[in-house]
């Protein structure tokens, strides 16, 4: 099987699973314990923690351990004081669904390639809004936001601004105050991490109500006994070396379009993660086309693994104008550290027979 999902979730790689192995062996004593055991993992907690701080460029003591990306995008929602928030037509369901939780929200539009206007972001602020979210990478399409333009935004009118940086974090350069913004959420198994483990950056100063409650765990934001081995495994794969697989994403669009009638990159005209293409098939069922590249060796996906068995079309793709026949029809690809020319040509060549093999039986195309 050629793995070409890793916007959904990415191979755990094999340094960060020896230490998540060692350390859950090896660890095994509370970090709010003074004793020898405890204070041992205490010390690998800290070190993760500088860890991340490193990759986000801020201090250690900014960055609270979450379970993953949605409890950090709950937290960064729903931990600012309660009132009217502004995001985007475009966000992962973990935040549009946050912000329906709060006092009331205004989902500003994106244009055709996916991109939100900052000035559509200032026009929805209110005299009662206390936070903006605005992902800064799109799981699906992989548009990358206007990011400090929003936080400029933000800053004048003195309002948290969170971003949501899974899809972000270690595929482009994250750097949180160059970004500007307050609040920024990332998870561990979108590079290369363990699942059930991730972070949120927290400026210096900036007060969150916590989303759940007991010690004074995490400077009182997040309470619950440490994930001793998950956070040194978070550590780990912020540390990785970078890997930029940006030719094998061109490489990819390149033979697609070329051999491919009809194909067409959905927000082409967008900056991107280097990792991700989101191309349009027209004539045929998405489903259909991940199914067959499945049982010919190949993991790709119709749009967001949080949607999976969804009879909706992309949320994403139709706010971006596509139609339900155009939604349907497109077809995420997103690359890592696993993948090779010879996979990516092997890819080509096995979408080119599956979708002219589908089109013959599309009425469309019969």
């Amino acid at each position: 099987m050629h793995y070409f999902d890793h916007n959904a979730t990415t191979p755990i790689a094999p340094a960060v699973l020896e230490l998540l192995q060692k350390v859950q062996a090896e660890v095994w004593g509370n970090p709010s314990s003074i004793h020898t055991p405890g204070q041992r993992a205490r010390q690998c907690v800290e070190a993760a923690r500088s860890q991340v701080a490193q990759l986000l460029n801020c201090d250690p003591k900014e960055v609270v351990f979450t379970s993953g990306g949605t409890e950090s995008d709950n937290l960064a929602v729903l931990g600012a004081p309660r009132g009217h928030v502004v995001t985007t037509a475009i966000e992962h369901p973990a935040i549009l669904a946050a912000a329906k939780h709060q006092a009331d929200c205004t989902v500003v539009p994106v244009d055709s390639n996916g991109l939100v206007d900052p000035e559509d972001i200032r026009k929805a602020l209110r005299p009662d809004t206390t936070v903006i979210s605005v992902m800064h990478a799109n799981n699906e399409t992989g548009v990358i936001q206007p990011i400090e333009a929003i936080s400029a935004i933000a800053r004048e009118a003195g309002i948290l601004f969170h971003s949501d940086g899974v899809q972000a974090t270690a595929k482009i350069p994250v750097d949180v105050r160059a970004l500007g913004v307050d609040l920024y959420s990332l998870t561990a198994h979108k590079f290369s991490g363990p699942k059930g483990i991730g972070a949120l950056y927290v400026r210096d100063g900036v007060k969150l109500n916590p989303r759940q409650f007991g010690g004074r765990h995490e400077r009182e934001r997040r309470a619950g006994t440490e994930n001793v081995a998950g956070i040194a495994a978070l550590g780990a794969a912020c540390a990785l070396p970078k890997q930029d697989v940006g030719a094998l994403r061109d490489r990819l669009e390149q033979g697609m379009l070329t051999r491919i009638p009809d194909a067409h990159v959905n927000s082409a005209g967008a900056p991107r993660t280097p990792n991700t293409t989101n191309i349009r098939f027209p004539g045929l069922e998405g489903e259909a086309l991940v199914i067959s590249l499945d049982l010919a060796g190949f993991a790709v996906s119709s749009g967001a693994a949080c949607s999976s068995g969804a009879v909706t079309p992309s949320h994403v793709l139709t706010a971006m104008g596509l139609s339900t026949a155009e939604s349907r029809a497109s077809i995420r690809f997103s690359l890592g550290r696993t993948n090779t020319e010879e996979q990516v040509d092997a890819l080509i060549a096995a979408v080119e027979k599956a979708t002219a093999r589908l089109r013959k039986l599309a009425p469309a195309h019969a």
